[in-house]
């Protein structure tokens, strides 16, 4: 009786244990960025970097390999980047982004002087993120906008 017992058990246990293990991450929380900076400033293009905070809620550490992000301040495009990354991803803390994108000045002259005397600016993040475990990725969405202090004045 306990030879048929045991290869049950072992089969509910490994049965429990890959469901718990491979389940589909939470998506990340977008925190803050820092750091903001051009690098290079021109009429017609120009480069800007930014670090990005996240947030990983999930029970264990993942691997994020691409980027690919539309950045909006105050409605207007700021800019897209599309990045390889290989970072690794802590449990349940923060973490941080770099990216460094190209941005067409012709959309940010349009509202420039709106934004840098306003002490608050309305930040959207959206595109998709590939993260993932054991080099298993998958594909996330990435959607946020709140209100951050620019703080320029």
């Amino acid at each position: 009786m306990q030879r048929k017992f045991l290869p049950t058990l072992f089969t509910i246990l490994t049965l429990s244990l890959s469901l718990t293990f491979c389940r589909a991450p939470r998506a990340l929380e977008y925190r803050d960025f820092k750091n903001f900076g051009v690098e290079k400033l021109g009429f017609s293009s120009s480069s800007v970097k930014m670090d990005l905070i996240y947030y990983n809620p999930n029970n264990f550490g993942l691997q994020l390999k691409r980027t690919d992000l539309d950045i909006y301040i105050d409605g207007t495009f700021l800019g897209h980047t599309s990045q390889e990354y290989q970072i690794t991803i802590p449990q349940r803390s923060d973490f941080t982004l770099p990216i460094k994108m190209d941005v067409d000045m012709k959309h940010v002259f349009k509202n420039a002087l709106n934004t840098l005397f306003s002490k608050e600016v309305t930040v959207k993040v959206t595109g998709r993120i590939k993260i993932g475990k054991a080099n298993v990725f998958m594909g996330m969405p990435v959607n946020y906008e709140g209100k951050h202090q620019l703080g320029l004045f």
